[in-house]
């Protein structure tokens, strides 16, 4: 029978959870069997999540937890998103915009966005009437924020927002996007001249591009952004202009630790299915999980998965703390990533030919975790971070 199961292990049971938090995640779990595995792999050859599903999860309170109560949120800790971002990650990579709009994209509005923007938007971004997006990559920038192409110019009242961006996240159905622009095209240092926009479905001159074509995380709309002369007010600016490369800056520790979480669920996952598998499944008369090379790789990859939760438990409790953890961040995130993509070759080659199989989870932890040591900051950026933090 073709392995169709979904990963039950895994779980943080970090000292941070309380009983409220494990309570949240039995109503997670429960969400997750009855309206997210049963159509999962029907998403994936879709390439997309139904919004239907999105307005599910607000009704459950599962978007944006923390969010207030008078925007409404639960006003609950990161703890709360963290536990969403595990479980969402057991099934598979193509979810990941449920976890980028509550922990990546909305705190972006929560934290630097005026009254009127909170209160417009934030409710409808808590129920799932709105899914959002961050648009930073160009077509000839990536981890090279400062260097933008895509300008927003002062007009009146208006800003007049011009360029593209690709690698969009929720980008085909996205409703609210956050844009990195460039409102001083002349600014010296170029960063400076950096600032956050707000860009909403139905402003004219804002367009879709390709949906694109990934090699995973199928379910997971990505897409390029077109802006020609759209007309944004000036209302709509994040914080304050010129402040938005330092904006970024104080997010991606953020952004980064859900990378690391996402990773290590999905490393635990690999480790946990391999394992039943090894033990079910027989070569020479015996269960392959029976040979010296299948138990002495699963012992190394199963003690890289421990240290790697031991790692991430620990920033996730840091970070809760409100402490700067730039550097470890950056180590966990290049680290964590790297071994998870590894050892998704090794699994892989422990379930044989059938490992190369789209119907084995397997093979599509395969293609899915590829692309982690790449966004949120490519693994060598981690690397130079990490050098420069030690005064190299």
């Amino acid at each position: 029978m073709a392995e169709q199961t979904i990963s039950k292990k895994g779980s943080s049971t970090a000292a941070y959870l309380t009983e409220e938090h494990h309570m949240f995640r039995e109503s997670v779990k429960k969400f997750i069997e009855k309206e997210i595995e049963p159509n999962y792999l029907k998403w994936e050859e879709d390439r997309m999540v139904p919004r239907e599903v999105w307005k599910k999860m607000g009704e459950q309170g599962f978007l944006c937890p923390w969010v207030s109560e008078e925007y409404g949120g639960m006003g609950v800790d990161f703890a709360f998103g963290v536990i969403l971002a595990e479980e969402i990650a057991k099934v598979g990579g193509g979810l990941s915009g449920f976890g980028l709009h509550s922990n990546v994209v909305v705190p972006y509005i929560d934290s630097f966005g005026s009254e009127e923007q909170k209160a417009r938007l934030l409710p409808g971004l808590v129920s799932g009437d709105l899914i959002s997006a961050i648009a930073m990559t160009e077509p000839g920038a990536g981890s090279d924020l400062a260097n933008i192409k895509t300008t927003a110019i002062k007009d009146g009242d208006h800003y007049i927002v011009n360029g593209q961006k690709t690698f969009i996240s929720n980008g085909i159905m996205s409703d609210v996007v956050v844009v990195a622009v460039k409102t001083d095209p002349q600014a010296n240092p170029p960063h400076r001249g950096v600032s956050l926009i707000i860009v909403e479905e139905g402003m004219k001159g804002f367009s879709r591009g390709r949906k694109l074509d990934k090699v995973g995380m199928h379910a997971q709309d990505t897409a390029e952004l077109i802006f020609e002369d759209v007309r944004v007010p000036v209302s709509n600016l994040l914080g304050e202009e010129g402040k938005g490369f330092v904006y970024l800056m104080q997010k991606l520790q953020q952004e980064r630790v859900m990378t690391c979480i996402g990773a290590i669920a999905a490393a635990e996952d690999m480790l946990d299915i391999t394992l039943n598998y090894v033990k079910e499944r027989e070569a020479f008369g015996k269960p392959i999980g029976k040979f010296q090379n299948t138990q002495f790789k699963l012992a190394e990859i199963a003690t890289q998965v421990t240290l790697g939760r031991t790692f991430v438990d620990s920033l996730i409790s840091r970070h809760m703390n409100g402490e700067n953890i730039v550097t470890e961040v950056s180590m966990a995130k290049w680290w964590i990533t790297d071994m998870a993509r590894r050892i998704s070759s090794e699994c892989m080659q422990l379930h044989g030919g059938y490992g190369y199989m789209e119907e084995y989870k397997i093979a599509r932890r395969y293609r899915d975790i590829a692309v982690t040591p790449i966004f949120a900051g490519s693994n060598e950026i981690m690397k130079t971070i990490i050098a420069k933090n030690l005064g190299l």
